[in-house]
């Protein structure tokens, strides 16, 4: 399998448990032309920009543990163009979805503490 379509299928598990636990979604992939987002979903008024991890196995450690300053960085300029594409002033934050190869699921949410 591709790293592709492998992602893809972690973006598809995420976003099916994202919908089973309340969630809607409101966007898959959403990028211009200098970020992307993986998905954007709306949960009690808030709007979670989630980042989806994947990893065969958790071995070298949770699939989360390999965010790192760049890529929040990332994260944070891609949130703040999707706020001022959709004129979005409510509260929002960003997630990460962790998901591994056993189908295992891990949601940590507000991973930048603002």
């Amino acid at each position: 399998m591709s790293s592709t379509s492998t992602g893809r299928t972690a973006e598809a598990t995420t976003a099916d448990y994202l919908t089973t636990i309340g969630y809607t979604l409101i966007d898959r992939n959403w990028h211009n032309r200098f970020c992307e987002i993986d998905l954007v979903a709306r949960n009690a008024g808030t709007i979670h920009f989630i980042e989806v991890k994947y990893r065969a196995t958790t071995a070298t450690g949770d699939p989360a543990d390999f965010i790192g300053p760049g890529k929040l960085h990332r994260l944070r300029r891609a949130a703040a163009a999707w706020v001022q594409a959709h004129h979005w002033s409510g509260p929002y934050q960003i997630d990460v979805v962790g998901v591994t190869g056993d189908g295992a699921v891990t949601h940590i949410g507000n991973i930048t503490g603002s």
